[in-house]
């Protein structure tokens, strides 16, 4: 399957409150927004994706256990972007403050904010034009500091930094270091293969 987007160019789209609702409504389909209203259905990914990243998140996860500076999420979880966009990552930290001044309710629900630091991570189905459009517009765009998108197909790594260039990493034998955003944070690349 291919990522399918559904447009309401004649109709009026819905409210933050009716998206989410309709996500709850529909959980076998992985649904996010575009700033513009746009619906996105994307696909499930397959077993290798899968374990690439459960590793992702394992490496994220036990970092935060030990630093306890935020919180981490897994690609089920739909942030409410400041331009309207509700968008999905495959891995995203949330510095603790930020998360801490969050009301229970906005927790529960989307988290009306842009993570700190995003990983998306190409599957077999995705587009990398497609990944670093998003990452550029709704990553980037939206306050993020630190992303990392990551093609196992090509063994590249793209690294887009708050005010900085994207920079091209090849090849998997190598650590990606979290730096200023998630210091003493290292993914271990190797183990994506």
């Amino acid at each position: 399957m291919e990522t399918i987007t559904l447009n309401f160019k004649n109709v009026e789209g819905f409210t933050d409150d009716e998206f989410y609702r309709f996500c709850q409504d529909n959980p076998e389909l992985k649904l996010e927004r575009t700033a513009h209203g746009q619906i996105i259905i994307m696909p499930n990914t397959g077993g290798k994706t899968g374990i690439r990243n459960s590793e992702i998140n394992f490496q994220l996860k036990n970092w935060n256990r030990i630093q306890k500076r935020g919180e981490v999420f897994d690609s089920s979880t739909t942030f409410h972007l400041p331009s309207g966009a509700d968008r999905s990552p495959d891995a995203a930290w949330v510095a603790k403050p930020r998360w801490d001044a969050l009301t229970e309710q906005q927790k529960a629900k989307f988290p009306p904010l842009c993570p700190d630091f995003v990983i998306e991570l190409r599957s077999e189905s995705d587009s990398v034009n497609e990944l670093q459009k998003k990452v550029t517009e709704q990553w980037m765009g939206n306050g993020c500091q630190l992303a990392w998108l990551i093609d196992p197909k090509e063994e590249k790594t793209y690294v887009y930094r708050a005010g900085a260039e994207v920079e091209e990493l090849k090849g998997f034998d190598r650590e990606l270091s979290g730096g200023e955003t998630l210091p003493g944070f290292v993914l271990n690349l190797r183990e994506l293969r």
